[in-house]
């Protein structure tokens, strides 16, 4: 039976071997046994796997040659850092702990057309910094850490204006402001006049400035929840802004409506030879009209830094209410272009245990890159 099978392999394997003897007669031997090491150019590159062309938020036609844009960025996308470590501790507050708590912010920017802006900033944390509320948070992000999409726009050119839409964003960065103080705590941000001219969003916002030769400018927006732009199921905020900058004063006056209330504000600066003066008030209005104000002086060469001192009420106060106030004062030091290292304190009225006095320390140190 063996025998057998192998009578019927034989013929099969000669009809294999048959092709390949007829074709061997075609092959140029002797051209094969021409080729010298000289032909053959191999270095430590010959066996890299090519680059794949990945053109990550690229620019418009005519901007960006997408053949230099592999694997990366192109050139009209920026990319920008900040990382802040915050250690401090409160006496007063319901908890006196030393902590210790991290900011990480990032900021993606491309252009269209050299005129245009797409902007994405994207933040994480694990604190709101020491203590509690808004008059003794130190501006930190608290999102638990986890990625959050802080703000998502696009800017572009309108005439002689300038058109922001996005997410997650302010109707106050188009804003000029007048606020030359820098803020050590929440509060004294916008010069007190967060209501106004540092007016938030509820979600999608829209908003238009124009800037005149003059130094004068005008800017205005609205923002509503997401699922219920300008509906009655939803809340929206209207803001509209007039600012004046001129080489030693500024000042912006700005109005707000959240449909709960109304709100008037100004802030101002006025530099002097040896140090900045920036002022704030704001007057709310929820059938009840409340008022706050702030004042500061900023020091721009003390030492090798710059110094801040600032005081202001810590809310607004309708009449008859007892007013409480702020105090605080910072050292803004630059170790290099890249670091601050920031020690401040602060005092904050009735902030306290059974309505006592919250007193904090603080060192901030700012990475930027």
């Amino acid at each position: 039976m063996k025998l057998f099978q192998k009578l019927l392999v034989a013929p099969a394997a000669i009809g294999l071997f048959a092709p390949l003897s007829a074709s061997s007669s075609e092959i140029n031997f002797d051209a094969i046994s021409n080729y010298s090491n000289s032909d053959l150019e191999l270095d430590a590159n010959s066996f890299n796997q090519k680059s794949i062309n990945n053109d990550l938020l690229a620019g418009g036609e005519g901007l960006v040659d997408s053949s230099e844009a592999i694997g990366g960025f192109s050139e009209t996308t920026t990319a920008s850092f900040g990382v802040d470590f915050l250690v401090g501790a409160t006496d007063g507050a319901t908890s006196e702990a030393t902590t210790f708590s991290y900011q990480m912010g990032i900021g993606l920017e491309t252009s269209f057309t050299g005129e245009d802006s797409l902007s994405a900033t994207i933040d994480i944390g694990d604190s709101a910094g020491i203590g509690t509320g808004t008059t003794t948070g130190l501006n930190f992000d608290s999102n638990d850490n986890v990625l959050t999409l802080d703000g998502l726009t696009y800017t572009f050119p309108l005439g002689g204006a300038t058109v922001l839409v996005g997410d997650q964003t302010d109707v106050s960065a188009v804003y000029t402001g007048a606020c030359a103080y820098s803020a050590f705590t929440d509060y004294m941000g916008n010069c007190g006049t967060g209501s106004t001219v540092g007016l938030g969003g509820k979600g999608v916002t829209a908003a238009m400035s124009y800037a005149f030769d003059s130094g004068f400018s005008l800017a205005g927006g609205i923002s509503s929840e997401p699922s219920k732009i300008l509906t009655n199921e939803g809340t929206d905020i209207y803001g509209i802004e007039a600012a004046y900058t001129a080489d030693s004063y500024g000042v912006a006056v700005a109005y707000a409506d959240n449909e709960a209330s109304t709100a008037w504000g100004i802030n101002g600066y006025y530099a002097f030879d040896f140090a900045t003066l920036s002022a704030g008030v704001e007057s709310v209005d929820t059938g009840t009209t409340a008022e706050g104000f702030f004042v500061g002086l900023s020091f721009p060469e003390v030492g090798a830094g710059s110094l801040d001192i600032g005081m202001g009420t810590t809310s607004n106060f309708a009449d008859g209410d007892t007013e409480t106030y702020m105090y605080e004062a910072s050292y803004a030091y630059p170790v290099n272009d890249g670091m601050t290292i920031t020690p401040g304190v602060f005092i904050t009225e009735g902030a306290g245990t059974g309505g006592g006095d919250v007193t904090g320390v603080a060192v901030k140190t700012s990475f930027s890159f």
